[in-house]
C-alpha cells in the first residue's frame, strides 16, 4: 500500500512541471527553456512531441536534452516510452492507466514513469500501486477548476507519490497549492503569456506559495 503524507510542516515546497508546446522549434525551444530555468524553479520539463517518424523525433529530444539535464531538472517526453532510453530523456509521462501499465515495465527503475489522463480515483490508485512516480491531475478531459482541487486535495491527505496539478491559468496555482499539489504543470499559461515567457514565469514562480507561509 502507499504511505500517508508526512505532516504539512514537513511539506517541501511547490515547484513547476513546464509543458512545452509539441510544435516548438527546437532551437528556440532551447533558449526559451534556458530562460525558463533563470527565472523560475523548474523541476522538470514534459516535452511534447509533434507527429512525425522516431528517428527525428529522437533528434529532437537530443536536441533539448543537454540545456535541461544541465540545469538539473528532469525531461520527459509526453508518451513515446520506446524512444526515451535512445533520446537520452529521464522519463516518459503515459496518459491513461492502460498506456502506463504497458509501458511501466520499460521505464523503471532506471527512468522516471509517470502517468495523467487518470479519469477515476481507483485509476489514479492502481497507477500508484503500479509504481508510478508521480500522478497528474486535470491534464486530459479537463474538469472544473473546483473538481481539480477536490481531486488534488483528496490525494494529498492520503498518498505519499507526489502529486502534479496542471493549471490552464496562472490565477489557478495559488489554489491548487492550498489544495496539496507538490508541483504545478504549466503550458500555455506561460508559453502563450503574451507578457512573453520570462515574465510569465516569475509571476507563476510568485504564486507558489504554501498556505502557512503567504503573507
Amino acid at each position: 500500500m502507499t504511505s500517508p503524507r508526512p505532516h504539512d510542516d514537513d511539506r517541501p515546497d511547490p515547484r513547476l512541471y513546464l509543458v512545452t508546446p509539441a510544435a516548438a522549434d527546437p532551437q528556440a525551444l532551447k533558449f526559451g527553456l534556458m530562460t525558463a530555468f533563470d527565472s523560475a524553479d523548474v523541476a522538470a520539463v514534459l516535452m511534447r512531441l509533434p507527429a512525425d517518424d522516431e528517428r527525428a523525433l529522437i533528434n529532437r529530444v537530443k536536441a533539448i536534452a543537454p540545456t535541461v539535464q544541465n540545469a538539473d531538472v528532469a525531461l520527459l517526453i509526453d508518451g513515446y516510452p520506446q524512444i526515451v532510453a535512445r533520446a537520452g530523456a529521464d522519463g516518459a509521462h503515459l496518459t491513461g492507466i492502460a498506456s502506463f501499465e504497458s509501458a511501466v515495465g520499460s521505464l523503471k527503475p532506471d527512468r522516471i514513469a509517470g502517468v495523467g489522463g487518470l479519469e477515476t480515483r481507483h485509476d489514479a490508485m492502481t497507477a500508484a500501486e503500479g509504481g508510478a512516480d508521480y500522478v497528474m491531475f486535470g491534464d486530459n478531459a479537463r474538469p472544473s477548476l473546483e473538481a481539480l482541487i477536490e481531486r488534488v486535495s483528496w490525494w494529498s491527505e492520503v498518498f505519499e507519490i507526489p502529486c502534479v496539478a496542471y493549471a490552464t491559468a496562472l490565477d489557478e496555482i495559488a489554489p491548487l497549492v492550498a489544495a496539496g499539489a507538490d508541483f504545478v504543470a504549466v503550458g500555455d499559461a506561460v508559453f502563450a503569456d503574451p507578457r512573453g515567457l520570462e515574465a510569465a514565469l516569475k509571476d507563476a514562480q510568485s504564486r507558489l506559495v504554501l498556505p502557512e507561509t503567504a503573507v
